[in-house]
């Protein structure tokens, strides 16, 4: 099949565009088999694109047509750019399910001041599998429709880049602590309730770093975590912010953390403690709260737990609750995730006093760390995380790698250096450190 040139519109009111023809067929589930071993080598990191959790979800390659945006309005604008695609589109879906037809996947900024652009790309060929169901998206510029038999076979494995250094990069590991004790006495003074606080490590590596070989990795380790690649950012995230589909929007909060030992009697002891920690009941309260009075806007009803359970990852162990409303006023997963974004589990509370803390102690921009990433169909339902354990591409041969803790009251600078360590593991085993 060959690649259409890509379409590059940076705003929806720029320069008319082509229509995108787009083609959805069923296919068996046997010919899909693992998902990431059907994403070719690409050219550049950028190309591939991953929403993999449990061997179900999206994968998809080439692109077809890209939004980029900065500032403040980056969400709307975003959205007018999508409805504006999708409502010129012609459409063959013989699927008719969430994640079919027109499909785009997203990374968004976290900070309306972020030099980096949020980014909407819409890939060539897109796979994807739900259960016993399993779909191909084929989608071209041309006037034809695509074609339905796009070959899918196993691709050549990725190579080991080979040894991999880490620094830390704007703060050192000792400085950081030190911005945590800050936001301590801030919160003792009573500046602000909670901060999440993020650090930044540079990874580098002999060789080229195939983002197949960290995403075939995360999977491997992490299966319980979604699996993405969007744009240069590749990582595995615990955190789904909202989840839409047909009218029933959900939403995962995690906050309060602890890291786990491999010993499994020691770990339970330890989610005992952890569901008990005054300190991390707290820090879960405020993204609870901040996640249920955001979507409250947008439904008839809604279902927040009284507890949270406790999430068990490879490496650590999370508080969780899980959100669930129904939307009344037709909002798009994108909306929603603007709505949500950015919550207390990845900026604080208060939201603006939290996030001028971060302006001013972090001293880095975040990027795409701990903004939304996910996809988006073209009725709107769609799934979106938080970029969370997650490394960023400065070019082919290195990746900057982030973790975040919640500052709150009862913090120890100490310990959320460990917790982070802990955070940056997963990026950090996957590369081979």
């Amino acid at each position: 099949m060959t690649s259409p040139s890509p379409v590059d519109v940076p705003h929806p009111l720029g320069s008319p565009h082509p229509a995108l023809v787009v083609r959805t067929v069923a296919v068996p589930v046997t010919r899909v088999g693992h998902l990431l071993a059907l994403l070719p080598e690409p050219e550049d990191a950028g190309d591939i694109v991953s929403w993999v959790r449990k061997g179900e979800g999206l994968v998809g390659w080439g692109r077809v047509a890209t939004f980029r945006a900065t500032g403040a309005d980056r969400f709307e604008r975003a959205q007018a750019w999508w409805r504006d695609v999708t409502a010129e589109a012609i459409v063959r879906d013989d699927v008719d399910e969430p994640g079919t037809g027109p499909i785009a996947f997203g990374s968004m900024a976290y900070s309306r001041r972020s030099e980096t652009e949020s980014v909407l790309v819409v890939p060539e060929v897109v796979v994807g599998r739900r259960g016993d169901l399993a779909w191909i998206t084929t989608t071209t510029t041309d006037s034809t429709v695509p074609p339905a038999d796009e070959p899918l076979t196993a691709q050549p494995g990725p190579r080991d880049p080979g040894e991999v250094t880490f620094v830390d990069r704007d703060l050192s590991a000792e400085r950081w602590a030190g911005a945590v004790d800050e936001a301590v006495a801030r919160i003792s003074t009573g500046d602000l309730d909670k901060v999440v606080l993020a650090r930044a490590v540079q990874a580098t590596a002999q060789q080229r770093i195939d983002p197949r070989w960290l995403l075939t990795r995360l999977v491997e380790d992490y299966d319980t975590t979604w699996v993405f690649a969007v744009d240069g950012l590749v990582g595995a995230t615990p955190e789904m912010l909202v989840r839409l589909e047909r009218g029933l929007v959900t939403s995962r909060v995690l906050a309060g953390t602890i890291r786990r030992t491999g010993d499994d009697s020691h770990d339970l002891a330890l989610a005992g403690s952890l569901a008990r920690s005054s300190k991390d009941l707290e820090e879960h309260e405020y993204a609870v709260r901040s996640v249920a009075d955001a979507l409250t806007a947008h439904t008839s009803s809604i279902n927040v737990p009284e507890t949270p359970f406790v999430l068990h990852l490879n490496n650590v162990m999370h508080l969780a609750t899980d959100v669930a409303g129904v939307v009344r006023d037709g909002s798009t997963s994108l909306a929603l995730a603007a709505s949500l974004h950015p919550s207390a589990a990845v900026c604080g509370t208060p939201t603006t006093d939290a996030d001028a803390v971060i302006a001013e102690l972090e001293q880095m921009d975040r990027g795409r760390y701990a903004g939304p990433v996910g996809w988006m169909d073209a009725s709107g339902d769609g799934e979106w995380g938080i970029a969370l354990r997650c490394g960023w591409y400065d070019n082919p041969q290195s990746l900057r790698l982030y973790a975040g803790c919640g500052i709150v009251a009862g913090s120890v600078a100490e310990d959320e250096v460990a917790e982070s360590v802990a955070k940056l593991m997963p990026m950090r085993s996957a590369l081979g450190g």
